[in-house]
């Protein structure tokens, strides 16, 4: 069993630096942090592990990683998590994941969780594998936009949705439609293009990349874009738009009421998710449901599988059925 004396030997520092880095402490050099943090990978230490009993290696606890608590998607994953783990004696421990600090998220989890949920972020090689060695699952709900076969997913049929969607839009005269995306490469919103795009082709209809907006995934920032290309003189490439997810969608349907467009009579608008506020719009809006709250279930039981050695991590996926729900945002499309 390594220890904690192991560590600080194989990286020529003390015990106490060690603990410093252990509980991200600031009173440590980067360089000798990334040295301690080398040795704790190089030996797979894990101090909550190495001070609990060897017969059942279990914090009992998941971690979660977060791209916005006020995010109501997220939200309702989080609620479906926070159930399920409940059910199974668990608790989570919830963190916000910025990119620029992802090194921090190996001191922050380092021994004190069994698994490790995503929403959808796209970690890098090197976390991955460092969780890897340590025994920590990892398991992301919605597929990250770089797959890694070391990252399992739960995720509905985007391309499935997104063929449902347009296909309605289709039948209402639609034939150019825009979309509403998210400036980051690395945002799982780049799932959803992608296969709106495969989903375009497949039906014949018109797209271009000047029928692409790009926002934050935020609903004011969707409203500012919006407004800002509806205050442009140049007119409307497309008759209507799908927006990534419902926030945006929501943001455009304000920023079409601020720039006096009609919707759906000038403009069809339809979004992703299927969250509470979707239904209270003016217009209500067409959107494809996602079972936030069973994906949390399921995520819960597929960590438990993987810890008790009844699954094995990465290399697959599990589709959740989608829904596509139709109200007042999506009309036929009006004569030129």
């Amino acid at each position: 069993m390594v220890t904690r004396d192991d560590v600080a030997k194989h990286a020529g520092v003390s015990v106490a630096v060690v603990s410093y880095v252990i509980n991200n402490k600031s009173v440590v050099k980067e360089e000798t942090r990334q040295k301690v943090l080398r040795s704790i990978e190089e030996l797979g230490y894990n101090p909550n592990l190495a001070a609990r009993s060897l017969k059942t290696k279990e914090t009992h606890q998941y971690g979660v990683l977060f791209n916005n608590l006020g995010n109501p998607f997220e939200t309702g994953i989080s609620l479906g998590l926070e159930a399920k783990a409940r059910e199974y004696g668990r608790s989570l421990i919830f963190q916000t994941y910025l990119g620029e600090e992802e090194e921090q998220l190996k001191t922050i989890y380092m021994g004190r969780t069994d698994g490790l949920i995503l929403l959808g972020q796209s970690l890098q090689d090197s976390t991955i594998r460092h969780f890897e060695k340590l025994g920590v699952p990892l398991l992301s709900i919605t597929a990250p936009a770089a797959a890694h076969p070391s990252v399992r997913c739960i995720d509905i049929d985007w391309y499935g949705a997104m063929h449902d969607l347009l296909k309605h839009l289709k039948e209402n005269g639609h034939t150019r439609i825009g979309f509403m995306g998210t400036e980051s490469k690395e945002h799982h919103h780049q799932v959803r293009h992608s296969e709106f795009c495969k989903a375009i082709s497949a039906l014949g209809l018109q797209y271009d990349p000047d029928g692409l907006l790009q926002a934050d995934g935020r609903l004011e920032s969707a409203q500012a874009r919006m407004l800002e290309r509806l205050k442009s003189p140049e007119p409307l490439e497309f008759s209507a738009i799908v927006c990534a997810n419902d926030l945006m969608a929501i943001g455009v349907l304000s920023a079409c009421k601020d720039a006096g467009i009609r919707v759906p009579e000038d403009l069809s608008v339809a979004g992703c998710e299927n969250i509470l506020m979707s239904s209270h719009t003016s217009p209500a809006l067409t959107t494809v449901h996602y079972p936030r709250r069973l994906s949390g279930f399921m995520a819960i039981d597929q960590m438990m599988k993987l810890k008790e050695g009844q699954d094995q991590p990465g290399t697959s996926s599990t589709i959740l059925e989608h829904n596509l729900i139709i109200r007042e945002s999506t009309g036929a499309r009006s004569p030129e």
